[in-house]
């Protein structure tokens, strides 16, 4: 179960954690921070720090879906930070 707040170009969702990673170290799953999402100005901007990234050897989340790994209409890249944060960059289109 889950709550997400927009407003403006702020977006924020809490997510209650599975009883699954209750004892487990840290994981985007659990209790505290899944993820955390920036906007980006472009699919151009989102597309080049793709390229970046993966010039880098960091994994893009979700690779097979990418970059409509949020749905058909949504444009954004996905991948996880050293501690294995989920970040989340996108394009805003509200």
């Amino acid at each position: 179960m889950g709550k997400s707040w927009v407003k403006e170009k702020t977006y924020i969702v809490l997510v209650q954690t599975e009883k699954k990673y209750l004892s487990f170290p840290y994981h985007r799953c659990h209790t505290g921070l899944n993820h955390i999402a920036f906007y980006a100005d472009s699919r151009g901007e989102v597309d080049s720090l793709t390229a970046e990234l993966k010039n880098r050897g960091v994994p893009i989340l979700y690779k097979d879906r990418h970059p409509y790994a949020g749905g058909k209409d949504y444009y954004a890249l996905f991948f996880e930070d050293p501690d294995r944060i989920k970040v989340e960059v996108t394009v805003f289109t509200a």
